[in-house]
């Protein structure tokens, strides 16, 4: 099975070893975030996405979050 983002190999959830990690970072973040800021899910990956100080790996996992319409658990909306 490929990624759901690059062409690498991925595991049952989906996502190649990095692109995995960054989703876990994200995931991880995101309630500081939220108590910060106040912003929901999808205003959090938007911000992600478009940060010039993010990662890569994470702008792509954020974009494709936010283009799926997955959830911070993992569920498609």
């Amino acid at each position: 099975m490929k990624c759901k983002i690059c062409v690498k190999e991925a595991s049952n959830d989906g996502y190649c070893e990095l692109h995995m990690k960054a989703h876990k970072v994200i995931v991880k973040k995101y309630e500081l975030w939220r108590r910060a800021l106040g912003i929901s899910w999808k205003e959090y990956l938007s911000e992600v996405a478009k940060n010039p100080l993010t990662g890569a790996w994470a702008q792509e996992v954020a974009e494709q979050l936010s283009k799926f319409g997955e959830k911070q658990d993992g569920k498609t909306v």
